[in-house]
């Protein structure tokens, strides 16, 4: 479908641009509305600090740049952070910081500045960033499909519940989705015609991505299997003769190691400078004098960048993980899939069999015309080709958490979507259907607004989230305002919570003690009490709660429940479990909480070295008993 007379661009445009409004009303409105979630609190405190100190030393097993470009705001609205503190001074070391980035974090929102505030500001440019990949979304989607092509996948994208929910909060996820598509696109662009400008538009695309999310790694599994592809199935422009398609690769290979080193140096530009103040001691090794300091510094950067990567790689391990009401201990290669057919929209699931079905049948005919342009089929097989390699990694990893580390698949489904208009041809009926189940995906977010992580369709056959999946598929501790609007409508003066989070929630929910609802005292009877949904079938084992009257909070991310006026012992119908049968926050070790250590060390920070020294004793004493 070529692009309309340049007087009705403007109303695509338009059109475009108040999609986007959509989205930016739909997700910002709800981001408002809630608390700061789980990794909130460690990447606002490393991405003020980065910016304060040009130190990074905090939170290393992410790069920097999505964290500094959410404190950009906030530092220069004047955020205080005392660099005196021990959750600081302690963490020039590299394990000491994993305790003293989250400590950090939580006084520098709690304490040290207004938490309402600071988080709002700090969510602001991460709102901008999901604008940004939005439009990013409509141009390619428009480029590979025509104008309405582009719409349909702009209207897919501002609805879709994952985007919505995860958009404006301050992590890595948005960052790396739109940086990895600019380059992914910017990467066809170099294949088609690789002349320097189109090679440098590639470097920059790709350090975006590279300074976004350690999994950018996965673009150079990519970049490889796209050009094998080209070996087994030619594209536009490609030469068929030998000598000439020898000559026309080595300039592509070329082109792809130029832009990779372009990319490796803006990395170490950005890491040189945002790392300017970071102690270099643990280079000492290398040399001792101030002659050798110079070097340090300039192998700072290669150095904080592989050991986050180091880091990264230890923390993306096989984990257990919770979906369909049944626990797996080592992930399950169906997760995401499910996962996906569960928390999209089924208009959006309707709209991929649409195009599915319209593709096959075109294939098996040989009349119908290009869906896709020529001066695209380079980028419409990148797409492609990309979609399978990050779908396959994603189910050989198991690296099973939360539908958020899929929204690059998710990005590059949509944009699967742009032929579909170009493919409906002169069949009105596929048209209006096609019409009415994008309004379905807009009705939708519509409709979930403002609950949109605890989202789930109908697929779910109308069982409670916390039975489906958890973390933040579900809840992320986002839920507290409304937890706490519940309990002033109660009167009550103190209310037991068991939050899925390490943070203290004191600053924005004074009413909360934390609370195991595996262990309730005596005095716990005819109160009301608060879990989260992610505690009762997973990170703790707290089903026997629901047998009494519970009231669903945020679209069932809390609930609110009111004990019997007599709880039964552990282990009776109707009790708590037996100590045996209780389970540990976050799959921990038995007799190790971590989220009561964690909230421990927020209120009494200058306990961090007694606890750091207590956890290198105990896995010293774990690594002897397995060498016996």
């Amino acid at each position: 479908m070529a692009d309309p007379h340049p007087g009705k661009r403007t109303v695509f445009t338009v059109a475009a641009l108040l999609l986007l409004a959509f989205l930016f009303v739909c997700a910002g409105g709800a981001a408002l509305r809630e608390s700061v979630t789980f990794d909130e609190v460690a990447h606002i405190g490393a991405g003020v600090s980065s910016l304060q100190r040009l130190d990074l030393r905090l939170n290393e097993e992410h790069p920097p740049l999505p964290k500094a470009l959410a404190a950009l705001p906030v530092v220069l609205r004047g955020a205080r952070a005392d660099y005196s503190h021990i959750s600081w001074t302690i963490s020039e070391s590299f394990f000491p910081a994993f305790l003293g980035e989250w400590v950090f974090g939580h006084w520098l929102l709690m304490s040290w500045n207004d938490p309402v505030s600071t988080l709002a500001w700090a969510r602001f440019p991460m709102l901008l960033l999901s604008l940004a990949l939005g439009w990013v979304i409509y141009v390619l989607g428009r480029r590979l499909g025509g104008p309405w092509g582009g719409l349909l996948c702009l209207a897919v994208y501002v609805s879709t519940p994952a985007f919505l929910t995860f958009g404006p909060l301050v992590l890595t996820d948005v960052a790396i989705t739109l940086f990895s598509l600019l380059a992914l696109w910017t990467f066809g662009e170099m294949w088609r015609d690789p002349s320097p400008l189109n090679v440098r538009f590639f470097a920059l695309s790709l350090a975006g991505a590279l300074l976004s999310k350690f999994t950018a790694g996965l673009l150079f599994l990519v970049l490889p299997v796209f050009a094998v592809s080209t070996r087994w199935f030619s594209l536009p422009g490609q030469p068929e003769t030998k000598p000439e398609a020898r000559s026309w690769r080595r300039r592509r290979s070329k082109g792809i190691w130029t832009a990779i080193l372009y990319a490796a140096l803006i990395v170490y530009v950005v890491y040189f400078v945002l790392s300017w103040n970071q102690p270099v001691a643990e280079l000492g090794n290398l040399g001792h004098g101030g002659a050798w300091a110079p070097v340090r510094r300039l192998l700072m950067p290669p150095w904080l960048y592989l050991r986050g990567l180091f880091l990264f790689a230890i923390m993306a391990g096989i984990r257990p993980t919770f979906l369909l009401g049944h626990a797996y201990p080592n992930g399950a290669w169906f997760y995401y899939p499910v996962l996906v057919a569960l928390k999209s929209s089924l208009a959006f699931l309707g709209l991929l069999a649409l195009a599915a079905g319209l593709a096959v049948t075109r294939r098996l005919g040989s009349k119908a015309p290009r869906a896709i342009s020529a001066a695209y089929e380079i980028h419409w097989r990148v797409v492609w080709v990309s979609l399978l390699v990050y779908v396959g990694v994603f189910l050989l990893s198991r690296f099973d958490i939360s539908i958020r580390h899929f929204t690059i698949p998710l990005a590059l489904l949509i944009l699967l979507l742009a032929p579909l208009p170009n493919m409906l041809g002169r069949r009105p009926p596929l048209a209006v259907l096609t019409a009415a189940l994008a309004a379905g995906c807009l009705f939708t977010a519509v409709r979930a607004y403002p609950n949109y992580m605890p989202y789930f369709n109908a697929l779910g056959m109308g069982r409670p989230a916390y039975e489906l999946a958890t973390d933040s598929n579900v809840d992320w501790n986002q839920a507290l305002p409304e937890a706490r609007q519940f309990t002033e409508r109660h009167g009550q003066q103190t209310i037991n919570l068991d939050q899925y989070a390490m943070y203290d929630p004191a600053a924005v929910f004074p009413q909360a003690r934390i609370w195991d609802c595996q262990a309730p005292a005596p005095s716990d009877a005819a109160q009301w009490v608060l879990i989260s949904a992610n505690m009762i079938l997973d990170s703790h084992n707290c089903s026997w709660l629901m047998r009494y009257p519970h009231e669903a909070l945020a679209a069932g991310s809390m609930y609110a429940v009111h004990m019997p006026d007599v709880i039964p012992p552990a282990g009776a119908v109707g009790g708590p479990p037996l100590p045996a049968g209780r389970r540990i926050f976050l799959g921990g070790p038995t007799g190790f909480d971590m989220r009561t250590m964690f909230v421990g060390l927020a209120r009494h920070p200058e306990t961090i070295p007694d606890v750091m020294a207590k956890m290198q004793a105990d896995y010293a004493k774990a690594s002897r008993k397995r060498g016996q």
